[in-house]
């Protein structure tokens, strides 16, 4: 059985609350799991020792068991020293999209044409002051 460590999503509405379970991946994200492992708490301050609670002798039992957790627990285990999650790196994910590209290059092309415009106004001036 493919198992997950996962969020599961608990509280009222506007105030989540999550339980980190282990679960079969097929099991409904708020459904049935296996074993309750941590808490998290997202409405308390990021420095609050209450904000990620785990239980680190059952996370390491089911991660030497082969579950996988999802990229949200990976960060709460890394942040624990548990384990590493590898840094990624998106260089497209900083270039704008496709019509800010093209704003940015009639901008250029109207700046080039100001420029063009000012010298060529400058530099009759130079010859009239010149003679």
């Amino acid at each position: 059985m493919a198992t997950k460590i996962r969020l599961a999503r608990g509280g009222s509405k506007k105030r989540p609350h999550y339980s980190i379970v282990v679960a079969d991946i097929r099991a409904p994200r708020d459904g049935r799991f296996i074993e309750k492992v941590g808490i998290y708490n997202p409405l308390l301050p990021k420095d609050s020792e209450n904000r990620v609670i785990l239980k680190e002798d059952r996370i390491k039992h089911w991660l030497d068991n082969g579950a996988k957790p999802t990229d949200r627990v990976l960060r709460f285990l890394d942040a624990a020293g548990m384990a590493t999650r590898p840094t990624r790196n998106n260089p497209n994910k900083a270039k704008p999209g496709a019509k800010a590209q093209e704003r940015l290059e009639e901008q250029r092309m109207k700046e080039e044409e100001a420029a063009a415009a000012a010298a060529e106004a400058e530099a009759p001036a130079e010859e009239a002051s010149a003679e």
